[in-house]
């Protein structure tokens, strides 16, 4: 049996071993899976345990899972869930558990100063603390005439084999191109990515690369996530961060989300932990901690995270552009050579 599968099946025997368990202050624990990266949601986890007296007991997907081995392990344990919640890193994935009927929908009173787009109409998924998907651009390499400000620009004879993007199979980037698709249509989308083929763009194995290439100036822009974009300008007082097509369509604005497990094994504390997640003051935590977006009115980012309502968002809807992510999965992978 291959090491991975054995090691999966160990932790899920672990966690079933835990179902019911007790915490030491006497409440059961909650057993939370995410795709927020464990630097950024651990925090959060322990400050509700502090505060709640119920202890999170969490699974952390990887970087090489790119946001889909938690959602996978979801998927597999179907209506018999071993979690109790998903804190996904974005507004998309939590539609695959959706359409199969996994989610219970629930309505958390905490998420009242939420706009009404972060909200599900049918209380399936709650969105807050959001990333956006901008230009990271190296000055050195980039004169502030020239400054690029669309994601179209990548295309552009000027920018041959000088910019780069993440794989689109994986992570973020996988949002953003089923987002092109959902708004620009089929055509202009495998336009746009033959495009980027043709202009010899680096396809980079992550976003986290894509910030790494752009920093050291082996290629002068890239598009990754306003947290890469935050890191890179830690690194590097060179790195100038756009917001794309503020004059067109929109930036993309990707919140995290979360939902409640349809059968999950703790339902009184799962929405506990919701109620938290949602909270101002997690979105709080998250801009100062992790440079997401807050999407609430009234809460104070640092000066370097714009929130939500200081930009013009691209238009979408995230049902779409799940939908998206799933149809259009065979011809990315025959247009990665795969």
């Amino acid at each position: 049996m291959p090491v991975v599968r054995c090691l999966a099946l160990a932790l899920a025997a672990a966690l079933a071993a835990c179902v019911g368990c007790k915490s030491r202050t006497g409440s059961p624990d909650v057993v939370v899976y995410t795709s927020v990266d464990q630097v950024f949601s651990e925090p959060v986890f322990r400050d509700f345990e502090k505060s709640s007296g119920v202890r999170v007991r969490a699974v952390y997907d990887t970087e090489e899972t790119k946001s889909t081995g938690v959602l996978n392990r979801l998927i597999a344990e179907g209506a018999h869930p071993l979690a109790d919640v998903f804190w996904s890193g974005d507004s998309v994935r939590p539609f695959q558990l959706i359409k199969r009927g996994f989610v219970e929908p629930y309505s958390s009173p905490a998420a009242s100063g939420l706009p009404a787009s972060a909200r599900a109409p049918d209380r399936t998924w709650t969105g807050f603390a959001a990333r956006a998907r901008v230009l990271i651009v190296n000055k050195t390499k980039v004169a502030a005439a020239e400054m690029p400000r669309s994601v179209s620009d990548m295309v552009s004879p000027q920018w041959r084999g000088k910019v780069a993007i993440a794989n689109p199979l994986y992570g973020t980037t996988t949002m953003h191109v089923a987002a092109l698709f959902a708004v620009w249509g089929e055509d202009k989308t495998k336009s746009f990515l033959n495009g980027l083929k043709a202009n010899q763009a680096r396809i980079a194995s992550s976003n986290g690369e894509v910030k790494r290439l752009v920093v050291s100036g082996e290629v002068s822009w890239g598009i990754a996530d306003t947290d890469d974009a935050h890191e890179a300008q830690r690194e590097s007082s060179d790195i100038e961060v756009v917001y794309p097509d503020q004059d067109g369509m929109g930036v993309l604005v990707i919140p995290t989300a979360t939902v409640v497990l349809r059968g999950c094994p703790h339902p009184d504390q799962a929405k506990k932990l919701v109620d938290y997640l949602v909270s101002a003051e997690v979105e709080q935590k998250m801009a100062s901690t992790a440079a997401h977006m807050p999407l609430r009115p009234g809460v104070v980012a640092p000066p370097s995270v714009r929130t939500a309502t200081s930009v013009k968002s691209m238009q979408v809807d995230y049902g779409r552009v799940a939908f998206e992510m799933e149809a259009q999965q065979a011809w990315l992978r025959q247009w990665m050579g795969m």
